[in-house]
């Protein structure tokens, strides 16, 4: 028989409605961790090497734009002294000139130089945009005791007197009238002067400038200035 009200549940079990009102209460979300601290970068200065003629500039502003707490020592140093500077840790990095020995070192080629004859402003070699070693024919080829360019050129004379001691030596000795140097352009623009004037050497070897690293040991400052002149941006993946 049913009661007023309606029937009841069986159970004892509250209707949905009173389920609805007073039942458990939606579980919480859990908030996101927090994310962890940044690291700090490592501590410097990052010492770059760099041979005389290198122009590393592009690649230094864009280290103090992006690495702002880190500042970049530039080392200079002679070709002759650069695989020890590296291999000493005298500095992180350099910009080298090849050859090098590369046994322990990473090495990245950057560009190659074009050779040229760097003579007396009024020489008659000034006469011609490019020469040939047949040009240079009879002329006295001065070789400075820091060269760079390990090559010969045939029908060219050996000086009478000691070999200067640097370029710049050889380059001012060619600005008082005697002689020729061959180097690199980047060279003869460091050791420009208004008395001499330079001639690209058509077919002479030219000379490849490159990054060079240890091997072993490198730092996030080495691998942060590879990343520069690799073209990577600040948030790109190595």
């Amino acid at each position: 028989m049913a009661t007023r009200g309606g029937p009841q549940r069986r159970g004892g079990r509250p209707s949905p409605a009173k389920a609805r009102s007073g039942g458990s209460k939606p579980p919480q979300k859990r908030k996101p961790a927090p994310a962890p601290p940044t690291p700090a970068p490592p501590s410097g200065p990052f010492r770059l090497g760099a041979i005389p003629g290198a122009t590393p500039g592009k690649w230094i502003d864009i280290w103090k734009t992006r690495m702002p707490q880190n500042p970049l020592e530039l080392v200079t140093l002679s070709v002759v002294d650069q695989r020890t500077a590296l291999t000493d840790d005298d500095v992180d990095a350099a910009i080298v000139r090849l050859p090098i020995e590369r046994d322990g070192l990473n090495v990245i080629p950057l560009y190659e130089e074009t050779t040229v004859v760097v003579c007396a402003a009024d020489s008659h070699l000034t006469a011609a945009d490019e020469l040939t070693a047949d040009d240079l024919r009879g002329e006295v080829r001065i070789v400075p005791l820091d060269d760079v360019l390990s090559f010969e050129v045939s029908g060219t004379d050996a000086p009478r007197f000691a070999a200067p001691a640097t370029t710049g030596d050889a380059i001012e000795t060619v600005a008082a009238g005697v002689g020729i140097v061959l180097v690199p352009m980047s060279l003869a623009r460091l050791h420009h002067r208004k008395d001499v004037a330079f001639r690209p050497l058509a077919d002479a070897p030219a000379s490849a400038v490159a990054l060079a690293w240890r091997a072993q040991g490198a730092s996030e400052l080495v691998d942060t200035f590879v990343g520069i002149v690799r073209g990577r941006t600040s948030n790109s993946s190595r």
